[in-house]
């Protein structure tokens, strides 16, 4: 994606810490010539060889499977907070814009079988059921429950390239703190944004 030199965010740790916190992305790939995008749980992990890849699944009835390719990159996006930013809130004169931070990760795509699909469903199901009152165990489903794995097809990308922005008003920190206290009297999803400018200040 097009990112300016001064949004580029090359902080792989961070980069990385986001892509665990914001797993839901967008799958991207070719069927039949069209571009088509799948929204699922992308979980980062590595492989036994220690590179880094993404683990999912998708359902048997969705043809976008039927055409993955181990020589063909895929595309997947992930979204982090946004927000509109008002240019009343500058000091100066100037157009207004939209903040926001946003990974796309690049990768070659392999099916796994279905031992690798439940150990990987073990893993995101206790990944967030942890903090669940009444938390779910795929161990304790019954086996008709999961005789529903029998309708996904699993796979994982190995990652070829990371594209990271963070647009965070770089270049205006003169009009953080008024940006910040107008950002968190909105939404939440603002007030995310003005949480990601106040750690990125003191880092």
């Amino acid at each position: 994606m097009y990112i300016p030199t001064q949004y580029r965010n090359e902080n792989l740790s961070e980069v990385k810490e986001f892509l665990e916190r914001n797993s839901f992305g967008i799958l991207v790939s070719q069927v039949d010539g069209k571009p088509w995008a799948t929204h699922i749980p992308l979980e980062l992990d590595t492989d036994k060889d220690g590179n880094d890849i993404l683990v999912s699944h998708i359902a048997k009835a969705n043809p976008q499977w039927t055409q993955f390719s181990e020589q063909t990159e895929v595309l997947c996006i992930f979204n982090g907070p946004h927000s509109y930013i008002s240019s009343s809130w500058y000091q100066e004169e100037e157009v207004p814009t939209w903040n926001y931070i946003a990974v796309h990760v690049y990768g070659t795509l392999k099916i796994i079988d279905e031992a690798a699909v439940l150990d990987s469903m073990h893993k995101l199901v206790n990944k967030y059921e942890k903090n669940s009152a009444c938390p779910v165990a795929i161990e304790n489903l019954s086996p008709k429950t999961m005789r529903q794995i029998k309708g996904v097809v699993g796979f994982k990308i190995r990652i070829t390239d990371i594209q990271a922005a963070k647009k965070l008003s770089q270049g205006r920190e003169h009009d953080h703190p008024r940006i910040i206290e107008e950002l968190n009297k909105r939404d939440a999803q603002a007030a995310s944004v003005a949480s990601a400018m106040t750690k990125s200040n003191s880092a």
